[in-house]
Protein backbone atom coordinates (compact mmCIF):
# COMPACT_ATOMS: atom_id res chain seq x y z
CA UNK A 1 0.00 0.00 0.00
CA UNK A 2 2.86 2.24 0.61
CA UNK A 3 3.93 2.30 -3.07
CA UNK A 4 0.51 3.24 -4.47
CA UNK A 5 0.56 5.95 -1.79
CA UNK A 6 3.82 7.29 -2.80
CA UNK A 7 2.84 6.83 -6.50
CA UNK A 8 -0.21 8.82 -5.92
CA UNK A 9 1.83 11.98 -4.05
CA UNK A 10 3.63 12.20 -7.10
CA UNK A 11 1.29 11.59 -9.99
CA UNK A 12 -0.40 14.65 -7.80
CA UNK A 13 2.39 17.05 -7.28
CA UNK A 14 3.76 17.03 -11.35
CA UNK A 15 -0.21 17.86 -11.90
CA UNK A 16 -0.24 20.54 -9.77
CA UNK A 17 3.27 21.88 -10.62
CA UNK A 18 2.15 21.54 -14.56
CA UNK A 19 -1.09 23.25 -13.62
CA UNK A 20 1.27 26.14 -11.88
CA UNK A 21 3.37 26.39 -14.80
CA UNK A 22 1.29 25.66 -17.69
CA UNK A 23 -1.98 26.13 -16.71
CA UNK A 24 -5.12 24.50 -16.16
CA UNK A 25 -6.54 23.52 -19.52
CA UNK A 26 -3.18 22.57 -20.25
CA UNK A 27 -2.32 20.32 -18.20
CA UNK A 28 -5.75 18.57 -17.88
CA UNK A 29 -5.75 18.05 -21.46
CA UNK A 30 -2.00 16.30 -21.12
CA UNK A 31 -3.63 14.31 -18.17
CA UNK A 32 -6.44 13.07 -20.37
CA UNK A 33 -4.40 12.46 -23.16
CA UNK A 34 -1.98 10.51 -21.32
CA UNK A 35 -4.36 8.40 -19.83
CA UNK A 36 -6.64 7.94 -22.38
CA UNK A 37 -3.64 6.73 -24.16
CA UNK A 38 -2.38 3.96 -21.26
CA UNK A 39 -6.22 3.04 -20.66
CA UNK A 40 -5.82 2.05 -24.75
CA UNK A 41 -2.54 -0.06 -23.44
CA UNK A 42 -3.99 -1.72 -20.75
CA UNK A 43 -6.97 -2.52 -22.68
CA UNK A 44 -5.23 -4.17 -25.31
CA UNK A 45 -2.69 -5.56 -22.73
CA UNK A 46 -5.85 -7.67 -21.08
CA UNK A 47 -7.44 -8.55 -24.90
CA UNK A 48 -3.71 -10.38 -24.70
CA UNK A 49 -4.41 -12.08 -21.58
CA UNK A 50 -7.58 -13.03 -22.34
CA UNK A 51 -6.77 -14.70 -25.43
CA UNK A 52 -4.08 -16.35 -23.64
CA UNK A 53 -6.53 -17.30 -21.23
CA UNK A 54 -4.77 -16.10 -18.39
CA UNK A 55 -7.98 -15.41 -16.21
CA UNK A 56 -11.05 -15.27 -16.33
CA UNK A 57 -11.29 -11.64 -15.76
CA UNK A 58 -9.22 -10.72 -18.32
CA UNK A 59 -11.74 -10.08 -20.94
CA UNK A 60 -13.80 -7.66 -18.02
CA UNK A 61 -10.87 -5.85 -17.73
CA UNK A 62 -10.93 -5.28 -21.67
CA UNK A 63 -13.90 -4.35 -21.97
CA UNK A 64 -13.50 -1.90 -18.84
CA UNK A 65 -10.36 -0.36 -20.09
CA UNK A 66 -11.13 0.19 -23.37
CA UNK A 67 -14.48 1.76 -22.52
CA UNK A 68 -12.31 4.00 -20.17
CA UNK A 69 -9.89 4.83 -22.96
CA UNK A 70 -13.07 5.68 -25.68
CA UNK A 71 -14.69 7.35 -23.09
CA UNK A 72 -11.76 9.66 -21.72
CA UNK A 73 -10.40 9.80 -25.46
CA UNK A 74 -13.56 11.27 -26.96
CA UNK A 75 -13.63 14.29 -24.73
CA UNK A 76 -9.80 14.73 -24.93
CA UNK A 77 -10.71 14.85 -28.67
CA UNK A 78 -13.11 17.28 -27.93
CA UNK A 79 -11.77 19.59 -26.04
CA UNK A 80 -8.56 19.56 -28.06
CA UNK A 81 -10.65 20.16 -31.26
CA UNK A 82 -12.56 22.93 -29.21
CA UNK A 83 -15.50 21.63 -28.07
CA UNK A 84 -16.88 21.38 -32.31
CA UNK A 85 -20.69 21.11 -32.40
CA UNK A 86 -21.10 17.93 -34.64
CA UNK A 87 -19.66 16.30 -30.93
CA UNK A 88 -22.01 17.71 -28.55
CA UNK A 89 -24.87 15.68 -29.58
CA UNK A 90 -23.18 12.85 -31.85
CA UNK A 91 -24.04 9.19 -31.04
CA UNK A 92 -20.73 7.67 -30.88
CA UNK A 93 -19.96 8.26 -27.24
CA UNK A 94 -23.32 5.76 -26.76
CA UNK A 95 -21.39 2.79 -28.42
CA UNK A 96 -18.27 4.00 -25.67
CA UNK A 97 -20.18 3.49 -22.66
CA UNK A 98 -21.41 0.20 -24.07
CA UNK A 99 -18.31 -0.89 -24.30
CA UNK A 100 -17.80 0.66 -20.43
CA UNK A 101 -20.94 -1.01 -18.99
CA UNK A 102 -20.00 -4.70 -20.80
CA UNK A 103 -16.75 -4.14 -18.51
CA UNK A 104 -19.03 -3.49 -15.48
CA UNK A 105 -21.18 -5.92 -16.01
CA UNK A 106 -18.82 -8.53 -16.47
CA UNK A 107 -16.65 -7.43 -13.26
CA UNK A 108 -19.71 -7.99 -11.51
CA UNK A 109 -21.02 -11.34 -12.87
CA UNK A 110 -17.22 -12.57 -11.82
CA UNK A 111 -17.24 -10.73 -8.16
CA UNK A 112 -21.17 -12.58 -8.24
CA UNK A 113 -19.72 -16.00 -9.13
CA UNK A 114 -16.54 -15.51 -6.66
CA UNK A 115 -19.29 -15.82 -3.77
CA UNK A 116 -20.30 -18.74 -5.06
CA UNK A 117 -23.33 -17.54 -6.69
CA UNK A 118 -25.21 -18.16 -9.98
CA UNK A 119 -27.82 -16.94 -11.95
CA UNK A 120 -28.44 -13.62 -13.27
CA UNK A 121 -28.36 -11.79 -9.23
CA UNK A 122 -24.98 -9.64 -10.30
CA UNK A 123 -27.02 -7.78 -12.37
CA UNK A 124 -28.63 -6.14 -9.56
CA UNK A 125 -25.80 -3.27 -9.21
CA UNK A 126 -26.75 -2.57 -12.83
CA UNK A 127 -29.92 -1.72 -11.92
CA UNK A 128 -29.69 0.04 -9.12
CA UNK A 129 -27.02 1.73 -10.46
CA UNK A 130 -29.49 3.07 -13.23
CA UNK A 131 -32.46 3.64 -11.35
CA UNK A 132 -30.51 5.95 -9.26
CA UNK A 133 -29.00 7.66 -12.25
CA UNK A 134 -32.31 8.33 -13.03
CA UNK A 135 -33.39 9.08 -10.15
CA UNK A 136 -30.85 11.74 -10.10
CA UNK A 137 -32.18 13.08 -13.64
CA UNK A 138 -34.91 13.56 -13.19
CA UNK A 139 -35.05 14.97 -9.48
CA UNK A 140 -31.62 17.04 -9.16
Amino acid sequence: MIQPIIILVGVSAAFLLSNALIGHDRSFAIGYGALALMAAMVSLTFLWLWARRATPLAIGMFFGWAGAASVIGWWWMFYLQGNPHWMVEAPVPFIMLSVYFVGAILHFKVIWQSFGLTGSGYLIPVGVSLALSVLAQFTI
